[in-house]
Order: structure tokens, then C-alpha cells, then sequence
């Protein structure tokens, strides 16, 4: 079936099509609501984040055809929960004139990292030094990449999936060189091409979010200092502490120029590695809302799912300004056994001791290492962030596993 375009009353709300039901098209959601608009969501089954919350939802598959088709007709535009929707899947509904954003040229970006490493390289951005391999005939560059690198067998690598990974998933750490060669036969022996890199040797990971609309206009937010666990980010810092003025600007500077130059609609984060000599290289891309812009939803003028909604539908972007000196989210993360005390207990015991603690739950089912939501604490005072870090870990840890790990006593009666 070909896509309908959008035929509308003009006094009609605009309807934005995500494909993807997880918390991001939840929190794009909870956006929408406020600017009047209506977002239909593509949901593989009703019980997903954004479908227990959405009443426009079509159930299907993201690598279907039809089911693309039905949850774009008739809207605004299309746009996206995750990336991985296939590439000449969304050149066919270009083709049908429903209104892609960010567009497939620019999608393919963020979900191919040879494609990105590639193009980043050709625009002279700053990336790990690499080797793309696309079959096992290749196998003798995983040698002749550790020669260029002047490194020794016993160096480590990063072994990268070109495609389909997050979170840490399709990325791995090679010991040495005879390590980094059996995974990256495992990669190749099961047709997936492989990104070899160096290891880099980091001071800490960062991130610049930015925002362009269809017009061109950019607006970009405080960089921010990410915190990784086992591939997973753990808490967000914003802005990053102790982060030159000059770096600050320049990984903004970069995020608006890569935006622009991929040509994205929406929002853009650029993850960067901030190493040891001080150099900022490009790790990663994401071209949907993002994982270290959370904090936006409680820290800033304008949240990010906010700006998501403005940019795809061209409306002029808002406010990026930081609405306090310093703001730290912390992902909740399913525990390995699940507490016996409910969620909802869970979270009135850390409102009792935690009024001031901002919680954006999922109504994601908890398993060992899943993303269920995520907490905002605000701080007036930049020394502050010892503090606000440490009960950003504490509120993180009770709601997950229903235990404080400084042994609090509620019926003490103090807050901390």
C-alpha cells in the first residue's frame, strides 16, 4: 500500500509517526501532550513503554514495510524511537513522499559505523585511528592495523559490529592481538562487517547534544560528562565539570557542523572520548533523543524531547540554557534478583527521604541490567556535585534493588 499524504484540517493538531515504542517515544510523548500535538508510536506489542501511554498506536515491526506505511499515513512526519530501521526500507517511504526525519542519508550515519567512521574521517572531524573489514579475506589487516599503530601483540583493541549496537552490545574489548583476531572472526564468519580500533586512553567520555530544524536553525546544549559502566551509561553530569571553555565550545561547534553537514532533522548526539593529551574524538553518533540528554527533562528551558518534537515539525528551536549550575542524572538499572518490595513502595520511601529527587519511570518490566528510568537531582551551587552525585547513586541503587547502601534508617526521620 502506498503512504497517504497528509491531508489534515488546518486546525487539526500535527501528528508526529515514532517508529519505536521504548522510553524515548514515551518521554516524546509526554512532550507532545503539552505542544498540543498527537505522536502515534509503531510498538511491536501493547504492553511497551510508549503504548501504555499513547492512545495512536499501530502494532507492528519496524523491519516491515506495510506496518511502516500504516503508522506513517497521514502524519506530519516520521521519526524515530531507535535506528535501526533499514535503510532502503525508509528510502521506499521517501519515495511514497512521507516526510522522513532525520532523512535515510543522514540515519545511515548512526547506524553504520563503518559508513560514520568513513565520512567522519572525510570531513576531517577527529576520530580513533581504525580498519573497516567487511570479510574474512580481510583477516590479515587485524596484523597490519597493529603495525601501523607501532603497537605490540599484547596491546588491546576495540572490536566494534558495524551495525546493530548499543549499549555496549557489538562492542568488545580484545586482550591482545590473538584475541582480537578470533573476534573479529567471529564478527566476519557470521557476515557482519567489523570496525577495529585503537584503544583509546581516556580522561572521560563526553557528549554534545545538539538540535537542527529542516530550516537549518541549531541550538545545542552544555556538553556533558557521561559516566559508562559495562558499555551502559550509569549518570549524566551537566555541564561537565572542570571542562575548558574553549573544549566546551568546540565540541558544540563540532555536534552543530556534523549536523549540518549529514544534514539531520531532530536531535543529535555526538559521544566523544575527552583523552589524556586533551584531544576530543568522535566515538559514537545518535540521531533521535539520547540517553545523556535526560537531565534536559528537569535541568534545562527546553528538554530535548521538546526540541525533538520542534525540529521534525520545523518550528522555531527553544531555550538550551542549563536552568541550574549543575544537574545529575542516574539511569536505574534493573538488579539481578528483583526486590520484593513493589516499584511503587520502592519510590514512596525515596520520596520520604529524597523530596527533591525528579523520577521518570519506564513501565518497563525489570530484568537484570534494564534501563527502567532515570532520576534527576538539581544543584544551586557547582561544589555541590560530590553530593548530588553521591545520592544520585544512592537513589539509583534503592530503586533498583530496594536496599540503601549507607544502611538509612526511615524511621530515623532525617533526609540526607
Amino acid at each position: 500500500m502506498m503512504a497517504v499524504p497528509n491531508t489534515r484540517p488546518p486546525e487539526a493538531a500535527p501528528v508526529v509517526a515514532m517508529v519505536g515504542g521504548g522510553q524515548l517515544a514515551r518521554m516524546t510523548h509526554q512532550a507532545a501532550i503539552a505542544l498540543g500535538q498527537r505522536l502515534r508510536v509503531l510498538a511491536t506489542s501493547a504492553d511497551e513503554a510508549a503504548a501504555q501511554v499513547s492512545p495512536d498506536v499501530v502494532i507492528g515491526l519496524h523491519t516491515d514495510l506495510d506496518d511502516l506505511r500504516r503508522v506513517a499515513e497521514g502524519a506530519d512526519v516520521l521519526t524515530f524511537d531507535h535506528e535501526h530501521v533499514p535503510t532502503e526500507l525508509l528510502e521506499k517511504l521517501v519515495a511514497d513522499g512521507v516526510n522522513v526525519a532525520p532523512p535515510p542519508q543522514a540515519l545511515v550515519h548512526a547506524q553504520d559505523k563503518l559508513v560514520m567512521r568513513r565520512r567522519l574521517e572525510a570531513l576531517g572531524a577527529a576520530v580513533p585511528r581504525y580498519v573497516g573489514l567487511d570479510s574474512l579475506s580481510q583477516l590479515a589487516e587485524v596484523d597490519a592495523f597493529m603495525r601501523r599503530l607501532g603497537a605490540t601483540d599484547d596491546t588491546p583493541l576495540v572490536v566494534k559490529a558495524a551495525r546493530g549496537g548499543y549499549d555496549g552490545r557489538g562492542v568488545r574489548l580484545a586482550r591482545d592481538l590473538a584475541d582480537a583476531r578470533a573476534i573479529t572472526r567471529e564478527y566476519l564468519a557470521r557476515g557482519v562487517p567489523v570496525v577495529l580500533e585503537e584503544k583509546v586512553e581516556l580522561r572521560r567520555e563526553l557528549a554534545a547534544l545538539v538540535a537542527r530544524s529542516p530550516f537549518g536553525q541549531g541550538a545545542a546544549w552544555p556538553v556533558v560528562e557521561t559516566v559508562q559502566k559495562d558499555g551502559i551509561c550509569v549518570q549524566v553530569i551537566a555541564p561537565a565539570s572542570d571542562l575548558p571553555e574553549h573544549a566546551a565550545v568546540a565540541a558544540q561547534q563540532l555536534a552543530l557542523r556534523l549536523a549540518a553537514e549529514l544534514g539531520v532533522v531532530g536531535v543529535f548526539a555526538v559521544e566523544l572520548f575527552d583523552t589524556v593529551d586533551g584531544a576530543l574524538l568522535v566515538n559514537e553518533l545518535a540521531m533521535r533523543p539520547h540517553n545523556s540528554g535526560h537531565w534536559t527533562m528537569d535541568g534545562s528551558r527546553t528538554s530535548q524531547f521538546e526540541q525533538h518534537l520542534r525540529a521534525v515539525l520545523d518550528y522555531p528551536l527553544g531555550d538550551t540554557d542549563a536552568i541550574v549550575p549543575v544537574t545529575v542524572m542516574v539511569n536505574v538499572l534493573g538488579a539481578a534478583q528483583r526486590p520484593q518490595m513493589t516499584l511503587d513502595e520502592r519510590l514512596h520511601h525515596l520520596y520520604a527521604r529524597m523530596p527533591d529527587a525528579r523520577v521518570h519511570l519506564y513501565g518497563k518490566a525489570e530484568r537484570p541490567g534494564r534501563k527502567v528510568g532515570h532520576i534527576n537531582f538539581l544543584g544551586g551551587d557547582p561544589a555541590e556535585l560530590p553530593q548530588l552525585r553521591e545520592r544520585a547513586e544512592l537513589a539509583a541503587h534503592w530503586l533498583a534493588q530496594g536496599q540503601w547502601m549507607d544502611g538509612w534508617d526511615p524511621h530515623e526521620e532525617r533526609r540526607l
